[in-house]
C-alpha cells in the first residue's frame, strides 16, 4: 500500500465502523508499545480557540528549543497536516509507516471479534506513533469532538489541561446548554494536574471548577481583565498580560481578533505554570508569541483578503466584532460556504449588516448547505448573491467583485478555508 491508498482508505473508515470506549484506544496503543508514554504532553479541549492555543503553546515551545510534535483537527488541505514535528508536516513516509503498524494492529484485533478503530481514533493511534518515533520531548494534544470521551483522553498523566471558551456546537453529541458541554470537555481533567480554563462564562466555569475541586487538580481560572489590549492594527494586537499577584508581561500577537487575547493569555499562563518544567525565559516565550502561524484564523491572507474558520455563531459574532473594529463603517464581500447541520441562520444574520455582496459556494462535504439554498434565504435581505457551486470559482467570482478599496471576507468552516487558501497559492 502507497501514501495515496492509505489516505483513500482512512478517508472510508467512518462508512465502517463506530466510534469505541476509551478502552480500546487502550488496548491498541497497549498492542503498538505505548507510544504515548514518556512524552510530556500538554491536552487542550474547548469549542473555540483550541486549535489557536496548541499553536501558541507549540510556538512557545519551539522558540525555547524544545523538539516538538503538535497534534490537531482537522485539517485544512492535506491530512498530514494533523501531525507536526517542530512546526512542520511530517512526511508522507512517516505518515505510511505510521499507518501500516496501526492498521497491523487493528486487523489483528478485529480477528478477535473487536471493531476497527474509527477514524480520528486511527489518526490519534499514528500520532502516538509518529511522535514516538521522531523522539519528540513535549507534544501539544488538541481533542477531536468533545472530552469525556474523546480517543486523546486515553493519556493517563498529561502535564497540563487547557479549557478554552465553551459554545454550543455539535449538540446533539455534547448536550444542549453550554453546563453540560462544559461538563463533556472537563472529563479531560486528571487527578493532581493543572486545569487553566477560560472563565469569560459563568456557568461553564463553575462546571470546570467544580471538576477541578472533585479531581484533586489545581483550577487556574484566566479573567478577562488578565489582559488589557494595547494597539490594534492590521499587523495584530499587542497586549499587557497580568499576572496574579501584580507581575507583568508586554506580549504581541500578529492576529487582529480580540478574542485571540484570551487564547494567548490562556497558552502563556500555561507556561508561566509549567516554568519549572521546561525552564524558558519569559522573554523568549514572549517572542515565541509574537511568531505564531496558525492560518484561517482571521488571517491576512492577501491584500484585501481574510480568511477565517469561524463555522459557528459565537465564532462568527467574533469575527463581525473584529472586522467591525478593523472597517467601521466599511462593507465587505464574503465569500461563504456552510455545513447544513451548523446554526447557518444565524451566523448571516450577524454579518448581515456589514455585507456588501455574498458569493455563496457549497462546501466539498455530504453535510453541506447547497450554495443555491442559501442564495434563497439571502434573497430576502436584498443584498447582491452570487451563486458558484466550486470553491474555486467562488474565490475567482469574488476577486472579480472587488475593486480596488474592497475588502473579502472567506469564511464558514475550516475545510472550505483551507481549499479557499489553497487556491490563492497560499499552501
Amino acid at each position: 500500500m502507497n501514501y495515496t491508498e492509505a489516505v483513500d482508505y482512512i478517508e472510508t473508515i467512518p462508512k465502517f465502523t463506530v466510534k469505541h470506549p476509551p478502552e480500546h484506544t487502550r488496548e491498541l496503543l497497549s498492542r503498538l508499545g505505548n507510544p504515548q508514554e514518556g512524552i510530556k504532553i500538554i491536552h487542550v479541549a474547548g469549542t473555540n480557540g483550541k486549535g489557536s492555543v496548541c499553536a501558541y503553546l507549540n510556538a512557545m515551545l519551539l522558540a525555547g528549543g524544545k523538539k516538538t510534535g503538535l497534534f490537531t483537527s482537522p485539517h485544512l488541505v492535506r491530512i498530514n497536516e494533523r501531525f507536526q514535528i517542530n512546526g512542520e508536516d511530517v512526511s508522507d513516509e512517516q505518515f505510511l509507516n505510521a499507518f501500516l503498524k496501526v492498521e497491523k494492529a487493528a486487523k489483528e484485533y478485529e480477528a478477535e471479534g473487536e471493531g476497527h478503530p474509527s477514524y480520528f481514533e486511527t489518526l490519534f493511534l499514528m500520532g502516538m506513533l509518529i511522535f514516538k518515533e521522531a523522539g519528540v520531548e513535549y507534544l501539544v494534544m488538541e481533542t477531536g469532538l468533545g472530552g469525556r470521551l474523546d480517543a486523546t483522553n486515553v493519556v493517563e498523566k498529561p502535564l497540563a489541561c487547557i479549557i478554552t471558551s465553551i459554545s454550543r456546537d455539535h449538540t446533539e453529541y455534547l448536550g444542549d446548554t453550554l453546563e453540560a458541554i462544559a461538563g463533556e470537555k472537563a472529563g479531560i481533567i486528571k487527578a493532581g494536574v493543572p486545569v487553566i480554563y477560560d472563565a469569560s462564562q459563568p456557568g461553564p466555569a463553575s462546571v470546570i471548577a467544580a471538576k477541578a475541586k472533585e479531581m484533586g487538580s489545581p483550577a487556574w481560572p484566566m479573567e478577562p481583565s488578565f489582559y488589557e489590549m494595547k494597539t490594534q492594527s492590521r499587523e495584530g494586537i499587542t497586549f499587557t498580560f497580568a499576572y496574579p499577584g501584580g507581575e507583568k508581561a508586554e506580549l504581541a500577537i500578529p492576529y487582529v481578533a480580540k478574542y485571540q487575547m484570551m487564547n494567548a493569555s490562556l497558552a502563556f499562563y500555561t507556561m508561566h505554570i509549567l516554568q519549572d518544567v521546561h525552564d524558558i525565559p519569559k522573554n523568549v516565550l514572549a517572542e515565541g508569541l509574537s511568531k505564531i502561524k496558525w492560518p484561517c484564523r482571521m488571517e491576512m491572507a492577501a491584500p484585501g483578503v481574510i480568511i477565517d474558520g469561524g463555522h459557528n455563531p459565537q465564532c462568527v459574532d467574533a469575527l463581525a466584532a473584529a472586522l467591525e473594529s478593523l472597517y467601521p463603517g466599511r462593507k465587505l464581500i464574503f465569500l461563504s460556504g456552510v455545513l447544513a447541520d451548523k446554526d447557518w441562520h444565524s451566523m448571516f444574520r450577524r454579518v448581515l449588516p456589514l455585507a456588501k455582496a455574498f458569493v455563496a459556494v457549497t462546501p466539498d462535504s455530504p453535510r453541506a448547505l447547497p450554495a443555491a439554498e442559501l442564495a434563497a434565504w439571502l434573497a430576502q435581505f436584498s443584498i447582491p448573491v452570487s451563486v458558484q457551486e466550486t470553491l474555486d470559482q467562488g474565490v475567482d467570482t469574488a476577486l472579480a467583485l472587488a475593486g480596488p478599496e474592497d475588502v473579502i471576507c472567506a469564511w464558514g468552516s475550516l475545510y472550505s478555508v483551507g481549499e479557499i487558501r489553497h487556491h490563492l497559492g497560499l499552501c
